[in-house]
């Protein structure tokens, strides 16, 4: 199949995981959420800021306040996903089970990244997961990364893309992180990809 990606492996099908469900998933959080809690992988979850963030997007504000109104954002999305009854965590740490990060407060102490809006949720996932040492999964309303209306199957150096925000893949690769994105609107897909069976989507790491 086109665009077919080995998952992590069946060895590491057991290992922690920083997943971000991005904010066009509303509609599917919750079963997005279940698939991630039946992996029974202890996952933590970085939400996508949804309409919040777009409605803020809206104002057109300053940089500096649209930015910690997006991670806001975040947080309610993140509560938007806890009403299935997770528990949410303010702290980066290894996870135990599956648990959803509410970003705000720690980025408001640690405030690593620029505040603009090519920096994104997206971007802010793979900090979280650079900061625990954890691959990163991302969930999309896409495929993965296009170019000329193909699906890229692996990424090595940065290249211009719609689908993820600009400074994710420079982040991922700078980094050292393996990124994975998939679509989350194929639920079977994700189940696969936690099992580290072969799926269609995107894989950004470094050249070895």
């Amino acid at each position: 199949m086109n665009g077919t990606i080995d998952s992590l492996g069946m060895e590491m099908a057991d290992r922690a995981l920083v997943v971000k469900v991005g904010g066009s998933l509303i509609q599917e959080a919750g079963s997005i959420v279940s698939t991630l809690e039946e992996s029974g992988r202890p996952i933590l979850v970085v939400p996508g800021g949804g309409p919040f963030a777009r409605l803020v997007r809206s104002m057109n504000l300053p940089d500096e306040q649209a930015h910690w109104m997006a991670v806001l954002a975040m947080d309610q999305f993140g509560w938007y996903m806890a009403a299935g009854g997770y528990p949410v965590t303010h702290e980066i740490s290894l996870p135990c089970k599956v648990e959803i990060l509410l970003p705000y407060r720690m980025l408001r102490e640690r405030d690593p990244l620029p505040h603009r809006w090519d920096v994104t949720s997206d971007t802010i996932a793979a900090w979280v997961a650079s900061e625990i040492g954890l691959d990163l999964l991302i969930l999309k309303s896409v495929d993965g990364i296009m170019r000329r209306g193909a699906l890229v199957p692996r990424v090595a150096d940065p290249v211009p893309c719609e689908e993820v925000d600009p400074c994710l893949i420079p982040f991922a690769l700078a980094h050292g992180m393996r990124t994975t994105i998939l679509s989350g609107r194929e639920p079977g897909r994700v189940r696969d990809f936690l099992e580290g069976k072969k799926v269609r989507g995107t894989i950004i790491e470094p050249r070895l």
